[in-house]
């Protein structure tokens, strides 16, 4: 177990990606904190139910003091955070249109949750990692930050400013070996993309499936082992990096 003993915690986990990341984590020996805003119970039960260690804690990660809250919870069950994911993200829940039909609400809570929500995980757990000797974070963006995604704009800029968050903290936390890399999927198999796409899903999904060099969509066991990767020490000298996870989508 390449991750044996590692404290990782995993926002947005009581779903989607987010469950699919503790339950790997889990498999190759870590300590998880499912968190999320959403109750967390059936992603407890599934790492218990494989033998894996996992507790949930209620997270919103648009208040500080949640976010704080969830770091104490962590370092009281597991004594250490090694590892954050920021995972959690509004996508399924928001409504895609024309960008000047967006509502300020909407704009406003993309941007609470998929950047602020970010930037304050990392200030509640910055100094448990760098008391801990160092270690990961890795932020989830999105295809739709590099291609580009019409219709979409206030999650696409979400995403894109995930990759500048990236790149600056890598540069900032190199100092105390905290290394810092984003993945970028195309579109997962989850209920969010369900929840967005809605009644054009199967056709939007082929279509991206189509401009794939992998023709097929992406699911949520595809991406688990880019996280295992940038979480484990086989990474250990890879940091501001954005990993495109989407198929072949994009060819640098």
């Amino acid at each position: 177990m390449q991750l044996n003993n590692k404290t990782v915690v995993v926002t947005g986990a009581a779903r989607g990606l987010g469950r699919a990341y503790c339950e790997a984590l889990a498999a190759e020996g870590s300590n998880v904190v499912a968190a999320d805003i959403r109750d967390t119970k059936q992603t407890v039960e599934a790492v218990a139910s494989t033998g894996g260690k996992a507790i949930g804690v209620h997270l919103d990660v648009t208040e500080m003091a949640s976010c704080e809250a969830m770091a104490r919870s962590a370092i009281e069950a597991f004594g250490q955070i090694d590892s954050l994911i920021n995972n959690a993200a509004l996508y399924g829940d928001i409504s895609g249109g024309r960008f000047d039909q967006i509502s300020d609400e909407q704009w406003n809570n993309v941007m609470n949750v998929n950047i602020k929500g970010i930037w304050q995980c990392c200030k509640a757990c910055v100094p448990e990692l760098r008391a801990a000797g160092g270690g990961t974070i890795i932020n989830i963006s999105s295809l739709a930050a590099t291609y580009g995604m019409p219709y979409a704009l206030d999650y696409a800029m979400s995403k894109a400013a995930v990759i500048g968050i990236t790149r600056s903290l890598a540069r900032e936390l190199g100092r105390d070996w905290i290394r810092v890399n984003s993945v970028a999927p195309s579109a997962v198999l989850t209920e969010g993309t369900e929840g967005f796409m809605g009644e054009k899903r199967e056709k939007t999904l082929a279509v991206i499936a189509g401009n794939q060099s992998l023709g097929v969509n992406l699911e949520p066991k595809d991406m688990v082992g880019t996280i295992i990767f940038l979480v484990s020490d086989a990474s250990r000298f890879i940091t501001g990096q954005t990993i495109m996870v989407d198929g072949g989508t994009t060819l640098l």
